[in-house]
């Protein structure tokens, strides 16, 4: 039998582990990547590209390396445990090269569309039309993933700020903005509080005059460093940490959290304390915010109301003289490429947030459109590893009315946990998720098992942190997992082991 033919759109991290995911089950796979290089969110452009997110120089990546990797290709240990974008664009390189995958890549070449075959119901084939230098060209392939990421379209809402188009000043959205150096002296109001709006709001204040941050409703601020110095999703992102979160009511952990971030610095105190608990949105994660705000170089406002000829006018009711705003106000996503799918509100009917539910064939699956509270490389990475045993018809899908009853499901308990933000729309807590994405594959770590047979490796399952190589112990794609440092003292191994008998005890 030919091997089969599967159509990958996209060259960032999605698209990079979808390849290799595909050559891993011997198929032929075919990335399409508009632009010239491989990278997509991560790799720095001075002038931003169409349907690409755009960073500015001074990005550094929220989440630590032992937990961003790609599970069988360890970031090396003389990397940052947080790692500026070019070191990011680094690990890609020697990702893609390692595995010999940009032979399989054709650069600027953009898809313009995906349709099903006329005798789709059978084949479950896609014809796949793209452009390149001008020239269009048709393709028939088996599959296809869609690694184009949720990054895609800038959210501008200037329809919710009156008075800004006769603003004199200037504004620009975040992936716009590049460097403080055109704001030197500038009095600036940086509008969200996500990561973006802070990062550059802190930038921003070592160069203009004054930085006013406008929040809706304020954010739970995470920082890097957890305690004893360690990477904090190297702390507490965790299978014990995880167990103790199912068990106690939502209540007690958002407690418990929220004194911890307290602790650091009082979120009222500094005007940035919202209403909601702080599990209820994503994290936001800086470091050097607190010591902006306490120096004065960063002021927090309400949201803006009204903008002037010179001013902004917050619901307070103060005003604010100001030069110029960044709109840090998130992205959108789209797939005009895609017939037949339609995006509203930020959201897609798809199970486990990859597979549409009424395909007659499941030879479409969608990777890295998901918001995790925790890494999407390794997510992305187990998404690619079970969509292409799909492909392969090695296991198939429930019926199109059990996934859909398990969409209407999630989306309510998302609607009930979270704050309504369209960054919300495609949130997962990232144990879970990956543990529902192992036990499609059967790669879900089993600790009775492991700890049968390497009791050692069974409490650092359960009660280290929960790094991709975990979900390498089981199944046709077991390998040797990485020796890495652990953050946990050998003088507390006994009580390791009776916390881990417990949690395998109670959890199912």
């Amino acid at each position: 039998m030919a091997a089969r033919r599967v159509a990958i759109i996209g060259a960032g991290a999605s698209g990079l582990c979808a390849l290799k995911c595909c050559l891993d089950e011997g198929l032929e796979p075919t990335c399409f990547e508009r632009s010239k290089d491989i990278g997509g969110l991560w790799r720095f452009e001075e002038h931003p590209e169409d349907g690409r997110a755009s960073i500015y120089p001074s990005v550094i990546i929220n989440t630590s390396k032992e937990m961003m990797c790609f599970s069988d290709f360890p970031i090396p240990e003389d990397f940052p445990n947080y790692m500026h974008n070019s070191k990011i664009m680094e690990y890609f390189r020697m990702y893609a090269q390692h595995f010999d995958l940009l032979r399989h890549i054709r650069f600027r070449t953009s898809v313009c569309r995906v349709s099903k075959r006329p005798d789709f119901a059978s084949s479950g084939q896609w014809e796949v039309v793209t452009e390149s230098q001008g020239k269009q060209e048709a393709a028939v392939f088996d599959a296809v993933l869609v690694c184009s990421g949720h990054h895609t379209d800038a959210h501008l809402p200037l329809s919710s700020f009156p008075g800004l188009e006769k603003f004199e000043g200037w504004y620009l959205h975040s992936r716009d903005y590049k460097s403080p150096q055109p704001f030197s002296g500038k009095r600036v109001v940086v509008v969200g509080i996500g990561n973006s709006g802070i990062d550059i709001a802190v930038e921003l204040s070592h160069a203009a005059k004054q930085v006013f941050l406008s929040t809706r409703r304020g954010s739970w601020v995470l920082h890097r460093v957890a305690d004893s110095g360690y990477p904090f999703d190297f702390s507490y992102i965790s299978r014990f940490t995880q167990f103790l979160q199912n068990l106690l009511p939502l209540n007690i952990i958002n407690f418990f959290l929220e004194r911890q971030l307290n602790a650091r610095f009082d979120h009222t105190l500094y005007g940035v304390k919202p209403k909601h608990r702080v599990l209820d949105q994503h994290p936001t994660v800086n470091d050097d915010l607190p010591n902006r705000i306490i120096s004065g170089r960063v002021r927090v406002k309400p949201n803006i109301c009204e903008f002037t000829e010179t001013s902004a006018i917050f619901e307070d009711g103060t005003r604010e003289d100001v030069d110029a705003v960044v709109f840090a106000t998130g992205y959108s996503f789209s797939f005009p490429f895609l017939e037949g799918f339609k995006v509203v509100e930020n959201q897609i009917p798809l199970y486990k947030f990859m597979f549409p539910p009424d395909l007659e064939k499941p030879t479409l699956a969608f990777i890295g459109l998901i918001q995790p509270l925790g890494a999407i490389m390794p997510i992305s990475e187990l998404q690619c590893r079970w969509a292409t045993y799909i492909f392969k018809g090695l296991q198939g899908l429930p019926p199109p009315a059990d996934m859909l009853a398990e969409i209407t499901q999630t989306k309510q308990r998302m609607a009930e946990r979270y704050v309504k933000s369209q960054r919300h729309t495609i949130q997962v807590d990232y144990i879970p998720y990956m543990d529902e994405l192992a036990s499609q594959l059967g790669v879900k770590p089993s600790l009775l098992t492991l700890f049968l047979t390497d009791p050692k490796l069974a409490v650092e399952v359960a009660l280290g942190p929960c790094t991709p190589y975990q979900y390498r112990l089981r199944g046709r794609a077991r390998g040797r997992v990485p020796g890495r440092p652990s953050s946990r003292s050998g003088s507390a191994c006994i009580g390791m082991i009776v916390a881990t008998l417990v949690y395998v005890s109670l959890s199912p």
